[in-house]
């Protein structure tokens, strides 16, 4: 009857289990708080119990499931105090943050104050060598432009040389060509000359040979009627 009794108390307490975090809410007061260990409770169990009580649990049953509420709690709030630290533990490591940070100030004093001068100094050295460095590249840079216009002006002479060489080279080249254009056209009038002489001398050979063979040619008719006029006179 008691298990009985019991199961009907759970599946009641499920049911009400809404009302029942209402009432409680309403019931909580400062000056009804419970302690369990060292440990606060923010509600008033023995108003829960009542309520419980009131809604058909027995004293047994409420004391039991007030127990287990209570120890729910307190395990929730074991996982959650884990990752929380309270405000006591807050303070002692912000103070000795604050304390590191003081220390690394000091720390800091200390060394700017040690090593400032040294620090300066060194950089005034690293100065004055990048300063040197810089006038030596800008000498180099000088020197450079200097040779490369030096050059630059040495080719530009010769490329001028050159040119007033080939210049001079074309000039007689062309001065030959002429020459030789003048001596060729001398040569073909020559040759135009002696061949029309030539020519001309041919032709007065051939007027001759041509009287010759007209005379001989006629000498040989004469000679011819001659003979045949003797045969005929002959025959007569």
């Amino acid at each position: 009857q008691n298990a009985g009794n019991l199961s009907a108390g759970k599946i009641t307490f499920f049911f009400f289990f809404t009302d029942v975090s209402i009432s409680v809410s309403s019931l909580q007061s400062k000056e009804n708080i419970s302690l369990l260990g060292n440990r606060r409770l923010y509600f008033d169990t023995h108003a829960l119990v009542c309520l419980l009580e009131e809604k058909g649990f027995t004293t047994q049953q409420s004391e039991v499931i007030v127990s287990a509420l209570v120890k729910i709690m307190n395990s929730n709030l074991d996982m959650i105090y884990k990752d929380m630290v309270t405000k006591v533990q807050q303070e002692i490591a912000l103070q000795q943050v604050m304390s590191h940070i003081a220390g690394v100030k000091k720390d800091m004093i200390i060394l700017e104050k040690s090593e400032f001068s040294a620090l300066r100094a060194e950089n005034e050295k690293i100065k004055l060598e990048l300063q040197q460095i810089k006038k030596q590249v800008t000498d180099e840079i000088n020197k450079v432009h200097a040779d490369n216009k030096l050059n630059l002006n040495l080719e530009k002479s010769r490329v001028k040389e050159l040119y007033s060489l080939n210049e001079r080279k074309l000039l007689e080249m062309r001065t030959e060509i002429v020459e030789l254009h003048a001596q060729q056209d001398r040569a073909l009038t020559q040759t135009d000359r002696k061949i029309d002489t030539e020519v001309a001398d041919l032709k007065t050979m051939l007027e001759t040979h041509k009287l010759d063979n007209i005379k001989y040619l006629a000498g040989s008719v004469f000679t011819c009627l001659t003979v045949a006029l003797g045969f005929y006179r002959l025959w007569i």
